[in-house]
């Protein structure tokens, strides 16, 4: 490219660091405007497979992520009440062996730091704080984006990686209508010291039963527990990460579910729900000189742990896009064209699970077992999950 672009994100999440690293690493001009005052330890964890850590690894933070993550020895399926367990699959060696890269375990708040300081060692003045982006304005030339402070950026394009509740979406293609689920979602941290000693196994736990199921594993090194859990009700449907509730509610919400499970609601810092929304994949991401990026335009329920994977891959495939072409705008639409039908596939994988995970069989304990053996059979798992881990945002066509 003979002139370089230079690029405006909106939001320093993982999906906008991600490509602002990639941009800048492809010596391609970056600013990263972001609404929180300080990048500081919000939100929980999540767990990258091998195809987002593939990105990672490219992006030659290898020692950097190995040095805040956990990396499991495989994930398992436990049954609500009886503790019964099955093998998912084996991970650690077996991921690297198979894909090439680790399966791993992050809070979000350090993969965002190992990025934030990967960007700022490149570009220290890269991004940009207390900056609440509310809206894209893209023309023939490029592109401004508008602050909350009246403020107004003008780049050679714009890329809305602010999250499910964006307002860059909003502003280029009006209002979503997000669909509530009946279903709510509990998360919380537990310290790992707290907990009795060798109450859980090395490695990522799905219990699943009638009308619920529970996801956890360890975090930073093994020294935080990450536990997510969800449940059918239809009474909450605030759509929001940062809702306090009580540890008494989320006991109840799981009445005789395994003591395991109550033994970590007990132990949790601060208990947190949410109300589950689901939306249609977009047909259109990119107009002109603006496009979208990770939970901006392909929200996902949180049942096949790859909403932040695929803001990873989005991050690599935009800026080899982006050095691919001699046109901003083209290289915009290239970027959507590789990307929506792998993201609207893994948001409709997702939703398919929920029915998996909580249905009404897994009550009977005599059905439970047959319907674990039928549902995750080696070969369906392999189904599900292959053609996500083999997946590779550095050298797919673009």
């Amino acid at each position: 490219m003979a002139a370089r672009p230079h690029i405006l994100i909106a939001g320093a999440g993982v999906g906008g660091l991600t490509a602002a690293l990639a941009l800048l690493r492809a010596r391609v001009d970056v600013d990263i405007y972001e609404q929180a005052p300080e990048l500081r330890e919000v939100g929980a964890g999540f767990q990258i497979s091998a195809n987002g850590t593939r990105v990672l690894y490219s992006l030659g933070l290898g020692p950097a992520i190995e040095s805040v993550a956990w990396a499991p020895q495989g994930k398992e399926i436990r049954l609500w009440n009886s503790g019964q367990t099955w093998k998912l699959f084996d991970l650690g060696a077996e991921s690297v062996a198979r894909y090439g890269y680790p399966y791993l375990m992050f809070h979000r708040a350090d993969l965002q730091e190992v990025l934030s300081r990967a960007v700022r060692a490149i570009k220290p003045d890269a991004i940009h704080l207390g900056a609440r982006c509310v809206a894209a304005e893209p023309d023939g030339t490029g592109c401004t984006l508008r602050i909350e402070s009246g403020e107004r950026v003008r780049g050679d394009a714009l890329v809305g990686a602010d999250g499910v509740h964006s307002a860059i979406r909003r502003s280029l293609f009006g209002t979503d209508a997000p669909r509530f689920l009946g279903i709510m979602a509990w998360r919380g941290i537990v310290d790992v010291a707290s907990l009795p000693a060798g109450l859980l196994r090395p490695v990522g736990t799905n219990w699943v039963g009638p009308g619920g199921h529970i996801v956890h594993y360890f975090l930073r090194r093994g020294e935080l527990l990450n536990f997510a859990g969800f449940v059918e009700r239809d009474d909450w449907k605030i759509e929001s990460w940062s809702a306090e509730g009580t540890k008494e509610e989320c006991l109840r919400d799981f009445a005789g579910w395994h003591e395991t499970v109550h033994t970590l609601i007990r132990h949790f810092r601060t208990p947190f729900k949410w109300a589950l929304a689901g939306r249609e994949p977009m047909a259109q991401w990119t107009t002109g000189r603006a496009t979208l990026l990770g939970d901006a335009c392909h929200p996902m329920v949180p049942f096949l742990a790859q909403g932040a994977v695929m803001a990873l891959e989005d991050g690599c495939v935009l800026a080899r896009c982006v050095a691919a072409y001699d046109d901003v705008a083209a290289a915009l639409q290239a970027y959507e064209a590789v990307r929506r039908e792998r993201t609207a596939r893994t948001v409709r994988g997702s939703m398919e699970n929920a029915g998996r995970f909580h249905n009404m069989l897994l009550s009977d304990s005599a059905q439970a077992e047959k319907y674990v053996n039928e549902q995750w059979d080696p070969d369906l798992i392999r189904a599900r999950y292959e053609w996500l881990f083999t997946y590779d945002a550095t050298s797919v066509s673009v």
